[in-house]
């Protein structure tokens, strides 16, 4: 059985086509997919997915490209997390990669946002999903600063260290080790089946199994032999294949691993008993 940590069903692309892409996870044996939330002004449709269907789950979040959208309070966070089968929260984090005519100054409410994710998530204590890109160093600067790794800059020291996961993971072997020394998890997309990223599959053989996760990011980046379609949570097992080839390993051992990573870091909210 597989798993997909990172997908967007509410997006509509997809949720004209739900009953399909149910049907089409359960012939795949993809027990279970967390929907991500993008905006505030959709977290009601990603949650609605979540409490209608057993095999989804939700987070609450507002994505760090998203502008011109409500920004979330703490409050209106931890009041999101509180709602049922919500086990996260993002997607969050730093992304320069379309800057434009900007400049990194320019881009400060993206960081004030993920620092309000990052707060969110300690006084919740659920996991983070983070996204970055092209910004590797800013997004460890915070994370490490709001997350309680850093002595004298933790602004709430009597709550536990942020926890979570890095996903659709694109970045260098350097980035990867940071994150792993603060304990977070790293989750790979089809991006690992593209032909063009032997880097990123070097990076892949340096993650140990039991801290990686998979995903499709769906509607986008469809793995091999999918590239160029429409990505559904369907397609999870081609990225599991790709890691398995990379490492070496069975399909049927990153299976079981990836699936048993996703329980322990969400733990606190899903029970092994309700992933089918």
């Amino acid at each position: 059985m597989y798993i997909d940590s990172h997908c967007h069903l509410d997006f509509a692309e997809l949720r004209t086509l739900l009953p399909d892409v149910l049907a089409a996870m359960q012939q795949a044996q993809v027990g279970a997919a967390l929907c991500i939330s993008t905006t505030m002004e959709t977290f009601p449709n990603v949650l609605e997915l979540a409490q209608q269907h057993p095999q989804l789950w939700a987070t609450v979040g507002v994505h760090p490209d998203n502008e011109g959208v409500h920004e979330p309070t703490v409050a209106e966070l931890l009041a999101g997390a509180q709602q049922p089968r919500v086990v996260g929260i993002g997607e969050t984090g730093l992304d320069y990669y379309r800057l434009g005519e900007r400049s990194v100054a320019d881009m400060a409410w993206q960081r004030e946002r993920f620092r309000v994710h990052i707060r969110a998530a300690r006084r919740c204590g659920l996991p983070l999903v983070i996204h970055t890109r092209a910004a590797a160093d800013d997004t460890l600067a915070i994370l490490k600063e709001e997350g309680g790794f850093v002595p004298g800059a933790d602004p709430t020291p009597e709550l536990p260290p942020a926890r979570g996961v890095f996903h659709c993971f694109t970045e260098s072997a350097e980035l990867a080790q940071a994150v792993l020394e603060l304990g977070f998890y790293i989750s790979f997309s089809g991006i690992i089946t593209f032909r063009n990223a032997a880097e990123l599959r070097q990076v892949v053989s340096l993650v140990p199994l039991e801290r990686c996760l998979i995903e499709t990011d769906s509607p986008y980046l469809a793995p091999t032999p999918h590239r160029g379609k429409l990505n559904t949570p369907a397609y999870v097992p081609h990225v599991a294949q790709q890691l398995a080839a990379t490492k070496g390993l069975s399909l049927p051992q990153v299976a079981q691993a990836t699936t048993a990573n996703f329980l322990r870091l969400f733990s606190a909210v899903i029970l092994p008993a309700e992933i089918t």
